[in-house]
């Protein structure tokens, strides 16, 4: 096994009701930015849900994050972050509301002279403050909210780029599995795929006597294969949808790669081909993974 830091400061409220603990994890002389995506949290009524949670602090609210967040769209927030004095941010969604509120906080803190989009070119390694922030998760798939890593696209430039830095790391994360059972079933799916494959860059590799770490990743992939096609079919079972959730976090929360060999080839090229083509993340690992592997399996 490598020597390893390990550090995974996101403190995890999880289960039914657990957004009734929200307003006391965020500073009371707070001013926060709530962001979310294309509207989904609205339908369901989650969005309310925080709203009425964060009562009697002074709440902005940015919409509009896409899937695959795009540059563009994030610096209207960090426009808005910047002008209003934000202090804080409160990501309400999936993945990519998570990872373009990560962005929106890094950028908010960066050098006004300087075009944010370094922090991407950069991976992150001049971001050297951010705006705390915290999440409510709707959908389990990327592990965002409680790593610090982050992928934001640029349409003009076709860019899709990942940067990691510890300023950004959620202070803490809402997950209610409740909250997943409004989910389309391509979303499920993807989700699913997204944290089956997470786990396997960290697991497929090289053995290093990892134990732990590979009995670790071995339970969450078994755990998704069993309870991923009964999602589908059973979409308000509790038990399949809070172990759902809890492997996706898990899956990239930094455990189960703590100390191992890591490859991430299939999300590299992954990333391009939904700058180029537009496809779901999860797609395009599902494209990209078995024809890595059976191309590895020849050398």
């Amino acid at each position: 096994m490598f020597n390893f830091d390990l550090h995974t400061p996101t403190r995890i409220l999880f289960g039914k009701g657990a957004i009734e603990n929200l307003r006391a994890q965020i500073p009371a002389d707070a001013r926060v930015l709530v962001t979310y995506g294309g509207g989904s949290v609205k339908k369901t009524g989650v969005l309310d849900q925080v709203l009425d949670a964060l009562k009697g602090l002074d709440v902005l609210e940015f919409g509009g994050i896409e899937p695959n967040p795009s540059y563009e769209t994030l610096m209207n927030a960090v426009k808005i972050a910047r002008e209003q004095k934000v202090t804080f941010l409160l990501a309400v969604g999936g993945g990519s509301v998570l990872d373009g509120t990560k962005f929106i906080a890094a950028a908010a803190h960066y050098d006004i002279n300087v075009d944010p989009w370094e922090i991407l070119e950069t991976y992150g390694s001049k971001v050297t403050s951010a705006i705390p922030m915290g999440s409510v998760l709707t959908l389990p798939a990327t592990g965002s909210e409680s790593n610090k890593g982050a992928v934001v696209s640029r349409k003009t430039t076709g860019d899709k780029r990942a940067f990691m830095s510890p300023h950004v790391q959620p202070v803490f994360a809402i997950l209610d599995p409740v909250y997943t059972y409004t989910l389309p079933p391509r979303q499920v799916a993807n989700g699913v795929v997204d944290a089956f494959v997470h786990t396997v860059e960290q697991y497929v590799t090289y053995p290093v006597d990892g134990k732990i770490q590979d009995r670790f990743a071995e339970g969450i992939l078994l755990t998704l294969i069993e309870d991923g096609p009964k999602a589908l079919k059973e979409p308000e079972n509790y038990a399949v949808r809070a172990n759902i959730m809890w492997a996706a976090t898990q899956a990239l929360n930094g455990l189960i790669g703590a100390g191992v060999p890591q490859d991430w080839a299939t999300h590299m090229l992954g990333h391009e081909l939904t700058a180029m083509h537009g496809l779901d993340h999860a797609q395009t690992l599902a494209i990209v993974l078995p024809s890595l592997w059976n191309e590895k399996t020849r050398h």
